[in-house]
Order: C-alpha cells, then sequence, then structure tokens
C-alpha cells in the first residue's frame, strides 16, 4: 500500500498536467478522418481542423492521396533514424498504425513545434500537421499531442449535401451521380458513376470547382480555355476536336472538347470542358465519359452545369 498511494499520487498528477481531451471525435466538414480535439481547441475558421481562441494553436486535417502513406512508410523504414535531428516515430490509431515526427522551428519571429501526422485510409491518405507556439508548449507538450493523435480516427462516408453545402456555388442537379467526393474542401468535387476503389476513368464523371484565373480580354478566352484542356491531369493522347464560345447560364462562356485516352487501361473518352468566366473567379468545369457511352453522358453533363447556381 505504501508504494500504491505514491504511484496512484503521480499519475493524477502526470494526467492533470495534460489537457484533457474532449469526448467525442470532431471530422471537419468534408473530410473523412476526424480525431478528438484537446480542450481549449474547436473547429478552426478558415481552414480544416482545430485551433485554440487567438489562433496560435492551429490543428490542421487533410486528405492526400492514398499512394502518399504507402511512400512516407517506406521513407521511415528506409531511414528509421530520421533525417536532420528529426525522428519518425508511430502509433496505433483506430484509422490504422500511425507514422508522426515533431520538430522545432519558426513562424516568422515566434518559436513553435510542429507536429506532422499520416494514417492509412480507403482510397485516401490522412494527413494532420500541428502547430504549437512556445508559450502554449507547457500546456499543448509533446504527450498532449501523441495523445490526440491516438483519436484519430475515419468515418466510411460524408454525405453528398454535406460536401456540396461546402462548395461556394449551389449544384442543384445530380443528374444521378451517385458517388460525391471532395477534391479540395470547400473548392472542388468529382460526381462520378465509379468509385475510387474500382478507378473513375472507365465511366462517366466530373469534376466541379473555381479557378482563380481568369483571361482580361475576351480576345483571350479561347487560348486560355485551350491551354487549360491540354493540361487536364490523367489525359493523354489529346487532341482537341472542338473549342467555341457560348453562353452559360446567361454569362461568357468557353466550350472544348477532347478526344484522348486515360487510365491504366487507355480507356478511350471523350472530355468536355466548360469555363463560366467571371470578376476575379471562374468556374471550370471537367466531364469525361468512355466514348461508347458519350451521347447519354453528355445530357447528363449539360444538366449539372446548367443547374449550378450562385449562393446568396
Amino acid at each position: 500500500m505504501k508504494l500504491i498511494r505514491p504511484l496512484a499520487a503521480l499519475a493524477l498528477l502526470v494526467a492533470s498536467a495534460l489537457p484533457a481531451l474532449a469526448a467525442d471525435a470532431v471530422y471537419p466538414p468534408g473530410l473523412r478522418l476526424g480525431m478528438v480535439p484537446l480542450v481549449g481547441l474547436s473547429k478552426a475558421k478558415t481552414f480544416p481542423g482545430f485551433e485554440n481562441e487567438d489562433g496560435s494553436v492551429k490543428v490542421l486535417i487533410t486528405e492526400l492521396p492514398p499512394a502518399a502513406y504507402n511512400e512516407v512508410v517506406s521513407a521511415f523504414n528506409a531511414n528509421p533514424a530520421g533525417t536532420n535531428g528529426v525522428k519518425p516515430d508511430k502509433i496505433e490509431t483506430s484509422a490504422g498504425l500511425a507514422y508522426f515526427t515533431a520538430e522545432s522551428g519558426k513562424a516568422g519571429d515566434t518559436l513553435v513545434k510542429r507536429y506532422s501526422m499520416i494514417v492509412p485510409g480507403t482510397g485516401f491518405s490522412g494527413y494532420v500537421a500541428v502547430q504549437v507556439p512556445e508559450n502554449a508548449s507547457k500546456i499543448y507538450t509533446d504527450e498532449a499531442v501523441r495523445q490526440m493523435f491516438a483519436t484519430a480516427t475515419i468515418r466510411k462516408e460524408v454525405s453528398a449535401d454535406e460536401q456540396i453545402g461546402l462548395l461556394p456555388f449551389k449544384v442543384t442537379d445530380l443528374a444521378g451521380f451517385k458517388d460525391v467526393r471532395t477534391l479540395v474542401p470547400g473548392s472542388s468535387i468529382i460526381l462520378a458513376d465509379g468509385n475510387e476503389s474500382s478507378g473513375y476513368e472507365s465511366k462517366p464523371f466530373m469534376i466541379l470547382g473555381l479557378i482563380g484565373a481568369t483571361p482580361q480580354q475576351a480576345d483571350d478566352r479561347a487560348r486560355f480555355a485551350q491551354e487549360a484542356a491540354l493540361q487536364i491531369p490523367g489525359l493523354r493522347e489529346t487532341r482537341i476536336t472542338m473549342s467555341e464560345p457560348i453562353r452559360i447560364n446567361s454569362q461568357p462562356g468557353f466550350e472544348t472538347r477532347i478526344d484522348g485516352v486515360s487510365g491504366k487501361d487507355k480507356t478511350p473518352v471523350t472530355v468536355v470542358q466548360w469555363i463560366r468566366f467571371g470578376g476575379g473567379t471562374s468556374l471550370r468545369i471537367i466531364a469525361s465519359a468512355p466514348r461508347d457511352q458519350w451521347s447519354d453522358a453528355f445530357t447528363r453533363f449539360r444538366a449539372v452545369r446548367d443547374g449550378i447556381q450562385p449562393k446568396g
């Protein structure tokens, strides 16, 4: 009993030195990765994740391509000692085995501690980056951050309404697309008949998002649209078959069609790119379908395009 009592007191002292965890995992809107934030942290206002009241402690949560996790694991296994004095560590979570690092640095003139963690997901890799300024490090300690990392968890689905609701425009017609995935939270999504596991290229899919670059002169729109079309990721052996100005919901736009091949099976596809020009930003829609499915798919593509409305 004489030994047990001091140990119990020590355990209580250590526990009281750590900021407590909230009760339940919190998922940033549109993301499948979540965790239980430490007390004093709440949902961030300008990025997906958490922050303290004055915004000095930041926890960024995002999704990376599925290969990112294995690349990090391979790098850690190849160099267990780490580089530049930063030694990788690992921790078990309900999402799977996570790898993380901790290092000191500067944010401007402020000394900070930075932590990063990557976890496996189905069709994606979950990533968390934490920044703690020196004046908060006695509360948000290494052990406290590790404790928070250990609560990382993954939800299987994010509702279409939740993902679409984050966009800066309204999508009023999904045209039968069932699979909705966020590409950039609050900025772009993919609508598809396929899914991440089977791949998107063999069936119709659309990517909706905003682009910041907008031609200043109407005469530059054709060149701008064609250059953008030829840079569509994953599209190879391309040939522009049509490119012309159109009106999209009473706004100036441009339609460009491209034939090419896509995916590891080199599926022959036809792609249409619509750009609806605005002031500071433009709406860009990329829609792809195998050529033998093009006719029906194009009707659906137009229904989605014409149903996109401004918010407010």
